[in-house]
């Protein structure tokens, strides 16, 4: 996973963002069959925490976000909440995490910061058990460079991935894309390992 810049950081961690996850992510991945109670649960790139309090309301067995850059984790910390466990870790390097531990994984659009999103693919596989899922919400390669030209926030382009692309690398990875929705750009998907 790579630093955001200063000027992204600051977008991922203002109201608007919050207002997105809150109101077109969150509620796009429940009608897509998100079901966390009582699963156990991993939250790929957690950022400030606001998934996860969005996640904790569906009242899971665990949650563990994890987020490469420090002052994500510390501003999840501080978030108080109960049940949460929050780690400084590269998500395409998960080998603290057991082989098949976890019901759920859920991506809020971070993958195409890391240069080994294919890796954090077949971990995100790898740590699931049988029947676990997948939920992952990413923008299109074209959306990344039009919004650098329009707003400039100094955003590396590390995956520039066409959704086409991601959903074929899912697939690779070993998951069944059993859902798949497109919004403005960007691509939901519900996957499921067999």
């Amino acid at each position: 996973m790579t630093r955001l810049s200063d000027r992204e950081f600051k977008a991922m961690n203002n109201g608007v963002r919050r207002w997105y996850q809150r109101r077109v992510e969150f509620p796009a991945f429940r009608r897509m069959g998100m079901d966390c109670r009582d699963k156990d649960l991993v939250e790929l790139g957690c950022g400030s925490g606001y998934g996860a309090a969005l996640l904790l309301t569906q009242y899971p067995r665990s949650y563990v976000g994890m987020d490469i850059m420090a002052e994500q984790i510390s501003l999840a910390k501080n978030r108080h909440l109960t049940g949460a466990q929050f780690l400084v870790q590269d998500v395409a390097h998960m080998a603290n995490i057991q082989d098949d531990s976890k019901d759920v994984v859920v991506v809020f659009g971070i993958l195409h910061h890391v240069p080994e999103w294919r890796e954090a693919l077949a971990e995100s596989h790898r740590i699931l058990k049988k029947g676990g899922e997948i939920y992952l919400e990413e923008p299109d390669g074209r959306i990344i460079r039009a919004s650098e030209r329009l707003f400039r926030l100094g955003h590396q382009e590390v995956a520039l991935f066409t959704l086409r692309e991601f959903e074929k690398s899912l697939v690779a990875a070993g998951f069944e894309v059993v859902g798949r929705r497109r919004l403005l750009g960007f691509g939901l998907f519900r996957g499921k390992k067999p």
